[in-house]
């Protein structure tokens, strides 16, 4: 078309051609090289167990001082071939007994706390290592959604519960509440005497249930999706390494929505400086 223009008019040039004038003036505009940005995103999602979508690696990449749109990060997510791993059903395969206690709920369902340990919840999920079922147990504090003790073992009963309350740093007597569900590994004489020697108070849901209890099942089916479903266990001694390791990710670098995208580390750190 430029040849000619000396000859024709521009229009005249699109009417022959059958092409709108504005494609004659477009100036196609290259695409800006992404490959550092693409990188930042692939390096973040692989970090951090596969389990990030758009939204906190958005607020990774801020951390970084990268402003990129959540259209954007999911495109080159597509582009990448990065799948968050929270595609995977969840299937649980026994009913726990049920204990008929009268304690009641005291947690009532206020999830939200104020104060560090005033409410510590629990639940049990069920892990497969080699051929056999075994069992995780997790303590949570409310205030922060931290982990705060775990453990792992072969049989769903109160020494599991009671190996998980060994791993708390610090002094036990600080946890004011303990708030399960029902089952029978929860309330017996050897958990009974554990919570009366530190003088830990006890709430319990409703039978059946669980939204009574739903930070721990929430915590549970994350587990679940980004830890449990995406590794093979080979020996209890394996799971319990992998435990401690994800645990550690879990409170120290993984972001929570419920936390203003801080961790759970974090997010106590900065109510205690608020604090002084």
């Amino acid at each position: 078309m430029r040849n000619n223009l000396d000859k024709y008019s521009v229009s005249a040039l699109c009417n022959v051609l059958q092409i709108a004038r504005s494609t004659y003036y477009y100036e196609a505009k290259e695409r800006p090289n992404e490959d550092g940005l693409s990188k930042a995103i692939v390096e973040i999602f692989y970090k951090n167990r596969k389990a990030y979508g758009t939204r906190k690696i958005k607020t990774k990449l801020q951390e970084q001082g990268l402003i990129v749109s959540r259209r954007r990060i999911g495109r080159i997510m597509r582009e990448q071939g990065l799948v968050s791993t929270y595609t995977i059903a969840q299937f649980k395969p026994h009913k726990t007994a049920c204990n008929e206690a009268a304690t009641t709920n005291v947690l009532a369902r206020e999830f939200d706390q104020a104060e560090i340990k005033r409410f510590v919840v629990s639940d049990l999920t069920y892990v497969k290592v080699g051929h056999r079922w075994h069992y995780i147990c997790v303590l949570i504090d409310l205030f922060n959604r931290e982990i705060i003790g775990h453990s792992a073992g072969p049989h769903k009963d109160a020494a599991l519960v009671s190996r998980a309350f060994a791993t708390v740093e610090g002094d036990l007597s600080q946890i004011q509440w303990f708030h399960t569900d029902r089952g029978s590994e929860f309330k017996n004489q050897k958990m009974d005497e554990l919570l009366e020697t530190f003088e830990i108070s006890r709430s319990l849901s409703a039978k059946g249930c669980p939204y009574d209890n739903a930070v721990a099942e929430a915590t549970y089916k994350v587990m679940k999706t980004e830890f449990i479903h995406q590794m093979e266990f080979q020996s209890l001694d394996h799971l319990q390494l992998e435990l401690y390791d994800y645990v550690n990710w879990f409170n120290k670098h993984r972001i929570h929505g419920s936390l203003g995208y801080m961790t759970p580390v974090q997010y106590r750190q900065v109510a205690l400086k608020k604090a002084v």
